[in-house]
């Protein structure tokens, strides 16, 4: 009877371990992600955690033209583009800088890294904006901007902001707000709506009503004392050359006298931000 010989048993194959990983491939698949997975892979093991720390990371969440947005800050203690990267994201998520002569400000959405704006109030063509008898420019303290527009009474309010749509995060859905106070209540929106709008210049927009009487409710408070009312949804398609996207609110119908509020400015942020 012929004897079977047995082979010898192979060793199992070893675990592969996440430190045994080079840490720049792992920053490399790291900067693939998004600012939210990122963080929350850090958690993998010491490596990831190191590795999810490295510039190559976050220069990849930063805008492409972060260095020439920084360029145009207004306050010298603002974060500059030497800062470690993590930080300089983390820093314009949490506190917005003010950019153009302090008439607009920038952040970043932390989710997506995403672009943020908001034009003052300064920076908006108000019609009769520089006519002290229906508009005044006031401080406030609990504004980002110097100064903030106060509505003392019109029976024509008609304003609107612009920004060139280069400066937003190509192929993202914005959403445009308007950002007011109206610490006395104001007058003469009951029952009254306002027509907004947003779209690119020079083209046909969707109209809507909106009220911002607090007793209609169509705005909403943020947390600040100031509240917002939502005018509108502008999509950045790639690689579509340099437009200027517009945002419109007018009550021009009613002919009658309103006023009361402290327009802060127009904000323009990712919708998905919300």
């Amino acid at each position: 009877m012929q004897t079977v010989k047995r082979l010898p048993r192979s060793a199992p194959p070893s675990r592969l371990d996440m430190n045994d990983l080079p840490q720049d491939l792992i920053a490399n698949v790291l900067s693939f992600t998004g600012p939210r997975e990122s963080c929350r892979l850090a958690v993998v093991s010491s490596t990831f955690w190191s590795a999810s720390l490295s510039d190559t990371v976050w220069d990849r969440f930063l805008p492409p033209d972060i260095l020439s947005i920084l360029s145009r800050t207004t306050n010298a203690s603002d974060p500059d583009f030497a800062s470690n990267k993590k930080d300089l994201f983390l820093r314009l998520c949490e506190r917005p800088i003010l950019i153009d002569g302090g008439r607009k400000s920038f952040s970043l959405d932390k989710r997506t890294g995403k672009k943020c704006y908001m034009i003052s109030s300064r920076d908006l063509h108000i019609i009769w904006g520089d006519t002290p008898r229906y508009w005044k420019w006031v401080p406030e303290s609990d504004s980002r901007f110097r100064e903030v527009a106060e509505l003392v009474g019109v029976c024509w309010l008609e304003l609107k902001g612009t920004i060139p749509t280069t400066m937003l995060s190509p192929s993202t859905l914005y959403t445009a707000y308007l950002v007011f106070r109206s610490p006395q209540g104001g007058y003469g929106f009951d029952y009254q709506p306002v027509e907004v709008s947003v779209g690119l210049s020079g083209s046909d927009k969707t109209v809507r009503s909106v009220y911002l009487d607090a007793g209609m409710v169509k705005r909403k408070e943020r947390g600040d004392g100031s509240y917002e009312v939502e005018l509108g949804d502008f999509f950045t398609k790639e690689g579509v050359g340099e437009g200027e996207l517009e945002m419109y609110l007018a009550e021009v119908k009613g002919g009658n006298w309103k006023g009361g509020i402290f327009v802060e400015g127009i904000e323009i942020i990712p919708k998905e931000a919300k």
